[in-house]
């Protein structure tokens, strides 16, 4: 699984099982993909956060930039 490192530049939003929409906060995070999900991992204020987001919705959050890679 590659390991990427990225930016949140913009609102990026994930889902928590079946409760509501988060935010993941702007900033440096950790991408590591997979065939079918990517797992998004940061800090914020010195807190860990992770989510893993569908491989499409990842691919449309850098076609629109509100994700970069470095």
């Amino acid at each position: 699984m590659p390991h990427l490192q990225g930016r949140v530049v913009s609102e990026v939003n994930y889902r928590e099982g079946d409760g509501m929409m988060l935010k993941i906060p702007a900033g440096p995070c950790e991408i590591d993909l997979d065939a079918i999900d990517v797992t998004i991992t940061w800090v914020e204020d010195g807190v860990h956060g992770a989510t893993a987001i569908p491989r499409g919705d990842y691919d449309e959050h850098l076609a629109s930039g509100v994700l970069v890679i470095d």
